[in-house]
């Protein structure tokens, strides 16, 4: 779970749907989305299928899968998935900014922590209301990773959240945070593309380290630093990684002889806006 949240190696959730995907919001996907016998669904940036199996477990007859993501690697893992759980669904391997499906196509749609990383959202949500049908539902759900919450009982822990949020603007470019903050947006996008908001439900995802993290997760974090340096990061980020490197290492040195009395705690919230197709 640390390293699917850790703000310390990524300043997205990237990963974040198969670390805290469960029941709980599978059954909220299906009372959001209402699936009925022959519908047509589409999971826009399925990953490896998880979703697809979840949906799986419910035994709606008839319903018909289709998930799309841009990895051609994933696509064939989700293939394989959910045809060993004996699942029917259709994959291809597509754009979120240009789908290949008609005109008001499928029931439903969702797409989980995928604007995250889209460089053009407006037209990746005018998307998802062109291949919706007339009053169908629309779910999507993207974090705000300009407000996550990052605190350490070492000095030296403080320093490095704050650095790594410095570090992962001056990466993308982005310093005033307005492609992070993806998720409390969603209804403003969602109306200026015909679908109208009907809620937004809050999932709060945290983690929390009590004792010092062990040698593999220190050695993630510098890597992950590495790693961003080394993929041609622009001169402001090269200066900042410097210095956030030097911190990471001086705040594995304050917290492995505190023990038990060192504490990690990482926050965000996952919004999850509904949306229906305007006839």
């Amino acid at each position: 779970m640390a390293a699917a949240i850790d703000a310390l190696t990524s300043p997205t959730l990237k990963h974040l749907r198969e670390a805290w995907w469960d029941d709980v919001f599978t059954e909220f996907l299906a009372e959001t989305l209402k699936p009925r016998p022959g519908n047509r669904i589409l999971d826009v940036g399925c990953g490896e299928g998880l979703a697809e199996v979840a949906i799986g477990r419910l035994h709606i007859s008839q319903v018909r899968l289709v998930g799309v993501d841009l990895v051609l690697s994933k696509v064939l893992a989700a293939s394989q998935e959910t045809a060993s759980h004996n699942l029917r669904v259709k994959f291809a391997a597509a754009d979120a900014c240009r789908l290949p499906f008609r005109d008001g196509v499928f029931d439903s749609l969702y797409s989980v922590a995928v604007l995250q990383h889209v460089n053009d959202v407006e037209a990746a949500v005018a998307e998802f209301a062109r291949v919706t049908a007339p009053r169908g539902r629309v779910l999507a759900v993207e974090p705000d990773n300009s407000a996550r919450y990052g605190f350490s009982s070492t000095p030296a822990g403080r320093r490095a959240f704050e650095l790594s949020r410095s570090f992962f603007s001056a990466l993308s470019g982005q310093s005033d945070g307005r492609r992070s903050a993806i998720g409390p947006n969603l209804p403003r996008l969602f109306s200026e593309s015909g679908l109208e908001p009907l809620d937004v439900r809050l999932f709060p995802v945290s983690l929390t380290l009590l004792g010092p993290p062990d040698a593999s997760v220190w050695k993630s974090r510098r890597e992950a630093v590495e790693r961003a340096l080394r993929s041609g990061a622009p001169d402001a980020a090269q200066w900042i990684g410097r210095e956030y490197l030097e911190t990471l290492t001086a705040y594995e040195a304050e917290a492995t002889p505190a023990g038990s009395s060192f504490v990690e705690i990482q926050h965000t919230i996952l919004f999850a806006t509904v949306g229906q197709k305007i006839d």
